[in-house]
């Protein structure tokens, strides 16, 4: 009995062009080629920095621009690809919503718990003037 046409082995899928390889369980991949990250050199920028995270999601603002990481995925935005932040409590529970919006009009929301009432605050606080530091004087 022969093997119906259609019913072999599975053909190989070769990645998308410019991808990296994956990254090994638990490091973290290397930025895409060709899109900034960081100081030149490979050096840390300078700024002030904000970080939120709970269990699944995480909200990362720095002198590179914003990260969103949303249930596994993470959404890299330089300052080059933000035309604005927006940033409030949920209002239900103790949760932080972060809004990014691409130029384009796009927009990506980011969903924190905080858990406790006092952290929420302590990342409104803390949020407001780091945002302030990177999107002030733009047009």
């Amino acid at each position: 009995m022969t093997t119906p046409p259609g019913f072999g082995p599975p053909i190989p899928v070769q990645p998308p062009y410019g991808a990296p390889p994956p990254a090994p369980y638990g490091a973290y991949p290397a930025p895409y080629p060709g899109v900034p990250h960081g100081a030149p050199g490979g050096a840390p920028a300078e700024g002030p920095e904000f970080v939120a995270h709970d269990r699944r999601n995480s909200v990362i603002v720095d002198a590179s621009g914003v990260a969103l990481e949303v249930d596994g995925h993470t959404l890299d935005f330089p300052w080059a690809g933000v035309a604005a932040v927006h940033h409030a409590p949920a209002p239900y529970g103790h949760v932080l919503m972060v809004t990014v919006t691409h130029p384009g009009g796009m927009r990506y929301e980011c969903r924190v718990d905080a858990r406790r009432r006092a952290r929420l605050h302590q990342w409104l606080a803390e949020l407001g003037p780091v945002l302030h530091h990177y999107l002030a004087g733009r047009a």
